[in-house]
């Protein structure tokens, strides 16, 4: 079966959707199945171009056996509504051109948070007259206006009346959490052919450590301290400025430190902050290369994941849960109740605080660091846990819903 898939987020990028897509084909490769992923340069998440690529019209390569399509777009950093939506816009019609020269796909796959490359997909679909597959990975355009990028308007309901075009034009729709699957049917899509498939843990690179990275916990001046640290884009949804507020509550302890690590919208923000409080707790950590990223988790005692209190966000299971679980590090979740933290409560990987109660963090984060009972009966959990959410089982559910599908 060639898989063509669709996504303006791939390797060396490292965010959730990009490592999504690429752990999910290395493993359709391994099943004897040829993928093709139509992308753009990697630029996410701050507009610019990596070192040794180039925004060019067309352009291909091969990753760990991945052949991979990269196509010219608009590039801008993750802010500003207009200009973001020209960057999907221009990867919707470049990657659709580039789709048509595509050799005898079987199904053609394509990628939310935003719908313009879904929609580039059923285009696609359409034309070649192959079943289209609709992975949602966000209600968009719902969570623009939860994070307060804009209001809603006349705008907004024209794009969710895109949006509901494609949900009903789809053969299928993948969910990547059991609420949107919910809030799709009460919005009168048909429950038959959506599946959900989780977010998951590559098991082979996130592996439950009993040290820190050395060469890491030297540079950062880490060595012997406990960490809390939040890891992954800065984007406007996590309200990383409860989270600096946090460190100013911890900054009398000695042994305590935050650490923020990646990049976005949020970043100088955070940084700003930092700086008008004179946090000496705190440490910067700029956004780091995927494979890097099981040494930089060594480095925390603690994850913490935020969200802002909308209820949006009720629906969101944020990814990193699992590669926690993974490496046997405890979560301090605070986040809208919803589906994120029934899943920490029911593992017991974690705490479950209130979103953006900055007192609740702190406290949680204290508990874990005073009582060391509690804290390794929560990691025994996290690792037991983890193996429910393996890649190799939602690249194997995937790959059944396409057989389905395929013509």
């Amino acid at each position: 079966m060639h898989i063509l898939f669709l996504t303006d987020n791939f390797p060396p990028e490292g965010n959730a959707p990009a490592t999504r897509t690429y752990e999910h084909a290395v493993r359709w490769l391994q099943a004897g199945h040829k993928v093709t992923v139509i992308t753009c340069v990697p630029n996410f998440p701050e507009g610019k171009v990596f070192d040794g690529y180039k925004n060019s019209w067309y352009q291909t390569h091969h990753l760990d056996g991945i052949n991979v399509v990269r196509v010219k777009t608009f590039i801008t950093a993750n802010e500003g509504f207009v200009k973001r939506i020209l960057d999907y816009m221009s990867f919707m019609v470049t990657g659709f051109i580039a789709g048509l020269f595509q050799k005898k796909p079987d199904v053609i796959v394509a990628t939310s948070p935003q719908f313009f490359c879904a929609f580039a997909g059923w285009a696609l679909s359409a034309v070649r007259r192959k079943p289209f597959i609709f992975e949602l990975r966000d209600i968009w355009p719902a969570s623009i206006t939860a994070v307060g990028a804009m209001k809603d308007s006349l705008a907004i309901r024209f794009l969710e009346k895109i949006e509901l075009f494609l949900y009903r034009r789809s053969d299928s729709i993948v969910s990547v959490t059991h609420a949107f699957k919910a809030e799709l049917i009460e919005r009168g899509i048909d429950g038959e052919k959506i599946e959900v498939v989780l977010n998951g843990v590559d098991l082979t690179k996130y592996k439950p450590t009993a040290s820190k990275d050395a060469d890491l916990a030297k540079q950062y001046d880490l060595e012997g301290k406990f960490v809390a640290g939040y890891i992954g884009t800065h984007g406007m949804a996590h309200g990383l400025e409860h989270i600096v507020d946090v460190a100013e509550r911890l900054q009398d302890y000695d042994d305590i430190r935050v650490v923020f690590a990646g990049g976005g919208a949020t970043r100088q923000k955070v940084v700003d902050l930092i700086e008008k409080k004179k946090l000496k707790n705190v440490v910067l950590i700029d956004r780091q290369p995927k494979d890097m990223m099981p040494k930089l988790w060594s480095l925390c005692n603690v994850s913490l994941v935020p969200l802002v209190n909308n209820d949006l966000f009720k629906t969101v299971i944020p990814s990193k849960i699992f590669e926690c679980m993974g490496m046997g590090i405890p979560t301090v979740m605070s986040v809208p109740e919803g589906e994120a933290t029934t899943i920490i409560k029911e593992t017991g990987s974690g705490l479950v605080v209130e979103s953006e109660n900055v007192e609740q963090i702190a406290n949680a984060v204290l508990k874990l660091y005073q009582d060391n009972e509690l804290y390794l009966s929560i990691r025994s959990k996290s690792v037991e846990a983890a193996p429910k959410y393996s890649r190799e089982l939602m690249a194997r559910s995937l790959l059944n819903i396409f057989r389905t599908y395929k013509k």
